[in-house]
C-alpha cells in the first residue's frame, strides 16, 4: 500500500495473519494523526469485475448460495482471477460471464470502478455492461455448483431491488452506475 499526502494514518509495519488461496487478513501497526499507535486489520483480496449482460430489454442475472449470510443471493455474474491472480478487468469479465452464464459477448463496454467495503476490505471492482450476447454452456467452479443463471425483465429486477430480493451491495451499486450512465436496455448492434 502506498501513502498519498492526504493520508492521515501511517503505515508503520504489516503481516499477513492468515492467508487462504481465495484471501489474506492483514494486520497493519499504524500511527494516527495524533501520534497515538494501534492496529488496523482488514482483508486483501484481488480486484473482482462485474457484468451486467443485457438481452431482449431485460438482465441476466445469477443465484448462488452464499455462506457467510447463509441464503441464496441474486445479483449480476462477478469474479476474481483464480488463486488471488491479477490481470485485464475485461478479460476476466468475459471469462466470468462464460464461467457463470455460458455466455460470451461482442461488446463488453467499462462503465467504472468502485470499492465493495472499504472499510473492511483492500478489494474493489470493475463494472462491465454486455452487450450483443451468444449462448454456450456454463462452465462452474467447484464452489459454484449450485450456482443458477436467469434471465429477467427489468422491471422484475427493479421489483426484487425494492423488495429486498437482491441485497448485493455490488450488484446495487453496479446497477446505480448503469442508471447514471442512462440506463439504456439497447443492444450494440440495435
Amino acid at each position: 500500500m502506498q501513502e498519498t499526502e492526504e493520508q492521515t494514518i501511517r503505515q508503520m509495519s504489516t503481516r499477513v495473519v492468515y492467508e487462504t488461496p481465495y484471501m489474506r487478513l492483514r494486520e497493519d501497526q499504524i500511527r494516527r494523526p495524533d501520534g497515538s499507535d494501534g492496529i488496523y486489520s482488514y482483508v486483501e483480496k484481488p480486484d473482482f469485475a462485474l457484468i451486467i449482460a443485457i438481452e431482449n430489454g431485460g438482465f441476466h442475472l445469477i443465484e448462488q448460495y452464499r455462506y457467510p449470510v447463509r441464503s441464496r443471493s441474486w445479483e449480476f455474474p462477478q469474479g476474481t482471477f483464480p488463486d488471488m491472480a491479477t490481470g485485464a478487468p475485461e478479460q476476466l469479465a468475459r471469462e466470468e460471464l462464460r464461467q457463470e452464464t455460458g455466455m460470451a459477448a461482442q461488446v463488453m463496454r467499462h462503465l467504472g470502478y468502485l470499492h465493495c467495503a472499504k472499510g473492511l476490505a483492500s478489494q474493489g471492482f470493475d463494472v462491465f455492461v454486455a452487450t450483443d450476447l451468444t449462448h454456450g454452456t456454463q462452465e462452474l467452479e467447484i464452489e459454484e455448483q449450485d450456482l443458477r443463471h436467469r434471465w429477467f425483465p427489468r422491471r422484475d429486477v427493479e421489483d426484487m431491488i425494492r423488495r429486498g430480493a437482491i441485497t448485493d451491495d455490488s450488484t446495487l451499486a453496479a446497477y446505480t452506475l448503469f442508471l447514471l450512465d442512462g440506463g439504456q436496455l439497447q443492444e450494440a448492434g440495435h
